[in-house]
């Protein structure tokens, strides 16, 4: 037993939400009157710490498909620990479904956990999150809000299948287009990987943003340690949940708090295993901008240190070659690997349970150490990540090493560049394209101003001239983001974006880039004064928006290099609200 699980910091009288219904005044008989309403007695709450159950559910979110029922087993985990669970719906973020990108509104859901932490009668709050943003716009707005919190991990899908091959998702959706456009399989085929690629609830099984992002937050310390691996449909997923509801009671009664876990340290281990799980490009959008609202001041050239330093050791898809999620969790899962990642990990750092990391790892165990390799047998001999800079991005661009082949390590080639989405898909079709292997694909304008918000667009599909010829990898450029479920020679997030005039607006088709990956190196071969002629010539292109969401979001985005968050959020802006006033 911990000090945390020892002491008991808090009595009834003092939990927050004892504003809202101990007093014996006519403010607190409304909320008394109200509630009673529903149906509850003195007897469901009086005394006893509630909880909000921050809930992305939807009909429109498969990965979270299983969330309706999920809600019912963390409020029979609250009512074993003796507190009162009430559900807040949040907005679902459906990956799938939400276009031009949840991007867009990744911080609006911050905004919304946060708003509903402050203004609702709770005393500590468990998030209900995976499919991608969910997990860092729910954190953002819970550290900033900065009540007791438990983070509850969607779990990834059962391992696709398809006439009697394991599938990945987006990874094999991908490779599969890419034959179906080189005429390599049917049409039936074609509907065969559909219908086999995702066969139950949960989130993307290969090692994409969904996967990256909630072994973030676990290596963060802000999950019941290893939460993050479990199968959505495996029943220790509902163990899980109940534990969730049980856990955030006590968190209440011990005020442990975010601010006591989620310090530099933790971000450090959270990089760390980042870097070694072959995590998604988008990790590093997500975590800088979780960082700066714990108080850390996190950039690229930290993530691109330490992925010098950190061997890639899952063996998951798309850095892998073999394995799915459904592997890692039988292998280990998370904590297994983080067992491996020891020498390199702050073991001190505190986690939700109210014990250390190092405690957390003491029986963790690798059952299969193809899946998890150990330090000396990696997949990739450095982290998942590199960050690159030059005249092209001098704030700095993101590829992914690890899932590329290794002749792009050191390129130069010719551009190849496209203003928008539909102006390149329709040359990538076409069979007649004038490109060679050597040309580098470039897309513009699609950026967090540009995309807007960011889109994934950033994994330019090959030409298909080029796929009946062979080739399935080729450089490709964009201020995009891309899914993480995908691969290849990938250059992504070129900061500053070229819609707000950043350098990627002055290329132009046939200059030649060099990328330079051991050196860290993104240029344009173009001399400063030529660059100079088109900067006068360049003109910014209209809004995106002129009214709503969408011009607000405009008018505040930061850039990828900063985290792509609102920049009234951060704390640098200004202090957090403090408690409602309650008259």
């Amino acid at each position: 037993m911990t000090d945390y699980q020892r002491t008991k910091r808090k009595q009834p009288q003092d939990l927050r939400s004892a504003r809202w219904f101990a007093p014996d005044d006519l403010r607190s008989f409304g909320h008394r009157s109200r509630i009673m309403q529903m149906g509850y007695a003195p007897e469901d709450w009086a005394g006893k710490p509630i909880i909000g159950i921050l809930n992305t559910w939807s009909d429109l979110n498969p990965c979270h498909a299983h969330f309706k029922q999920r809600v019912e087993d963390v409020k029979r985990g609250v009512l074993q620990a003796g507190g009162f669970p009430v559900e807040l719906p949040a907005i679902t973020l459906s990956e799938n479904f939400m276009k031009p990108t949840t991007m867009l509104y990744r911080n609006l859901l911050a905004i919304e956990a946060e708003e509903q932490i402050r203004a609702h009668p709770v005393d500590g709050v468990v998030l209900m999150g995976g499919c991608d943003k969910t997990t860092p716009g729910l954190i953002m707005g819970a550290l900033t809000a900065g009540q007791p919190f438990i983070y509850l991990p969607a779990g990834p899908m059962l391992r696709g299948n398809y006439a009697g091959k394991q599938l990945g998702s987006g990874s094999d959706a991908w490779k599969y287009w890419d034959e179906r456009r080189a005429g390599n399989i049917t049409a039936q085929q074609w509907l065969g990987v559909e219908g086999g690629i995702a066969r139950s609830y949960g989130h993307c099984m290969t090692m994409g943003t969904a996967s990256t992002m909630t072994a973030i937050v676990d290596a963060m310390g802000l999950t019941i340690p290893g939460a993050s691996s479990i199968p959505a449909a495996d029943s220790n997923h509902i163990r899980m949940a109940a534990a969730c509801g049980r856990r955030i009671v006590d968190m209440v009664w011990e005020d442990l708090r975010p601010g006591q876990i989620v310090n530099e340290r933790a971000v450090r281990n959270a990089t760390v295993v980042a870097m070694a799980t072959g995590c998604s490009t988008n990790a590093v959008i997500h975590l800088l901008a979780m960082a700066r609202r714990a108080g850390v001041q996190w950039g690229l050239d930290d993530l691109d240190a330490l992925s010098r330093e950190v061997p890639v050791i899952a063996n998951i898809r798309p850095s892998g070659s073999t394995y799915l999620m459904e592997d890692f969790y039988y292998a280990g899962g998370l904590l297994a690997l983080m067992s491996q990642l020891r020498e390199k990990l702050d073991l001190d750092c505190l986690t939700v349970m109210g014990e250390t990391l190092g405690q957390a790892l003491t029986e963790a165990v690798v059952h299969n150490d193809d899946v998890i390799r150990p330090l000396t047998n990696p997949v990739y001999h450095e982290g998942s990540l590199a960050v690159l800079r030059g005249n092209l991005a001098p704030d700095g661009a993101v590829i992914k090493p690890s899932a590329c082949e290794a002749r792009f390590q050191k390129h130069t080639g010719p551009a190849l560049v496209f203003d928008s989405y539909p102006e390149m898909k329709a040359a990538i079709d076409d069979e007649n394209l004038d490109v060679t292997p050597d040309h580098i694909l470039v897309l513009r304008n699609a950026g967090p101003l540009g995309g807007p918000g960011m889109p994934e667009w950033g994994m330019l599909p090959m030409p298909k001239v080029l796929l009946k010829q062979g080739y399935r990898d080729m450089l490709r450029i964009s201020d995009a983001r891309m899914s993480g479920t995908s691969y290849g020679a990938c250059v992504l997030h070129v900061a500053p974006e070229s819609y707000i005039g950043g350098p990627l607006a002055l290329l132009k088709t046939g200059d030649l880039i060099s990328v330079d990956i051991p050196n860290r190196s993104l240029n344009m071969l173009v001399d400063d004064a030529e660059l100079e002629r088109r900067r006068a010539e360049w003109k910014a292109p209209p809004p995106r928006f002129e009214r709503g969401y969408g011009w607000m979001f405009s008018q505040h985005i930061s850039q990828a290099d900063q985290g792509c968050d609102f920049d009234y959020l951060t704390p640098e802006f200004g202090r957090a609200a403090g408690e409602p006033d309650i008259y």
